[in-house]
């Protein structure tokens, strides 16, 4: 850090302020920011003063910073909206700074400008780029952008592009027979009742075919800290998802299993992510995999999966708990739904590997692998829940024999 002072009012009490309003921007810029985290840095801030950029960079960093790729954003924020001669601990300006990534100068600037007033203010990009948000709107590359690398901007287009998603369900036929003048079966007792109403004439047939109902759609959720990002985005999907549909019910979980069904039923998106956002109290966390399905398993998978419903499960499989009785709980989850789907973004790295204990503990007993990290995939999963069941092209390499058995029964 540069041993200047930063440019900031030198007196204490406009401190607070910054404080709130650089949270407020890395808010807007997609970090899990809540008012408990604000409250934290501004006493951090305070304890330190502005006699030293480094003490303020640092205290703020601790508190602010839970994973390693939100560094640059947090950088880029610092530097814009305190003025300081260097955003980490490089060196003087000039000399060991280095230039933000694209997408988080992006991001930064868009959560600046939807602040009031923010961009003009704002220094020229590095390498002569624009400032300003999406200055063009290009549909086909955003729909295969990461969610990860979105600026604020498109995450909110990406929301409104879900919100919009077609996600018709395919019926699931049962023994139940329903009447239906286009039918393919005679009903006799409608038919004998609809002779003797008629008297002596001709007999009246009348038909019916096999009756449907919706699947049961649970969703389980990760929100620790590696899955923020995506859980909100899927959430979104969810809600598209249960907008006109009872039979959807969704749980989020870190460190513990949280049912939001009920949270969800609100027509505004944005309300029911906030509502959850209140409820949930372990977001950006630990993960307990193993723990939270044998919650399920304990207390909603005989109520919820009684008539063989979709489980789709949002995680990278990284569990805190080296996967203790992980395999043990999603082989009893796996018996009791018809199909298991395991959406994990780590899917779309080329090179993705089954190393993590969680990863290999779950990979048996799931019927599909889908990776969910761009609009794209999420438009194949509405396609998948709405046709038969099937796996993902190439995503069942390492699932083993048996759940390879599965999905051809499925089928």
């Amino acid at each position: 850090m540069s041993a200047r002072s930063p440019a900031v009012p030198a007196g204490g009490g406009h401190l607070p302020s910054h404080v709130v309003r650089f949270a407020r921007v890395l808010r807007r810029a997609g970090l899990a920011v809540g008012t408990d985290r604000v409250a934290v840095a501004m006493a951090a801030a305070a304890e330190v003063g502005l006699s030293r950029e480094e003490d303020l960079y640092w205290a703020l960093h601790a508190v602010l910073v839970s994973r390693a790729e939100h560094r640059p954003i947090f950088d880029e924020a610092f530097r814009r909206c305190f003025r300081g001669v260097l955003a980490g601990p490089g060196g003087p300006d000039g000399a060991g700074a280095r230039a933000p990534p694209p997408a988080a100068h992006r991001r930064v600037a868009d959560a600046l400008a939807a602040e009031g007033g923010g961009a003009r203010a704002l220094p020229a990009a590095p390498g002569g780029e624009e400032t300003a948000a999406l200055a063009w709107s290009d549909r086909e590359v955003l729909r295969t952008k990461d969610f990860e690398q979105m600026s604020a901007a498109e995450l909110r287009e990406a929301e409104e592009a879900i919100a919009r998603m077609h996600l018709a369900i395919r019926d699931l036929p049962v023994r139940r027979l329903r009447p239906d003048p286009r039918g393919d079966r005679v009903d006799p007792r409608a038919t004998l009742r609809a002779a003797l109403r008629a008297g002596g004439g001709g007999i009246p047939l009348r038909w019916r075919s096999a009756a449907t109902r919706p699947p049961a759609i649970v969703a389980l959720c990760d929100v620790s800290g590696s899955m923020a990002r995506y859980a909100r985005i899927f959430l979104r999907f969810l809600h598209a998802l249960a907008r006109d549909r009872r039979s959807v019910h969704v749980f989020t979980f870190g460190t513990r299993l949280t049912p939001v069904t009920r949270l969800l039923r609100h027509r505004d998106p944005d309300e029911a992510l906030a509502a959850v956002g209140r409820a949930v109290k372990d977001w950006d966390g630990g993960t307990r995999i193993g723990a939270a399905l044998r919650e399920l398993n304990l207390r909603w998978a005989r109520r919820l999966l009684a008539q063989g419903g979709v489980v789709l499960l949002l995680t990278d499989g990284l569990d805190r708990d080296d996967a203790r009785g992980l395999a043990a709980e999603a082989e009893r989850l796996r018996r009791a739904a018809r199909r298991v789907i395991w959406l994990n973004p780590l899917l779309r790295w080329a090179g993705f590997e089954p190393r993590a204990a969680g990863i290999r503990a779950l990979l048996p007993h799931v019927d599909e692998l889908r990776p969910v990290h761009d609009l794209e995939s999420l438009s194949q999963l509405a396609a998948a829940l709405s046709g038969p069941a099937r796996p993902a092209p190439g995503a069942r390499a390492g699932a083993g024999a048996g759940s390879a058995a599965r999905a051809r029964r499925a089928r």
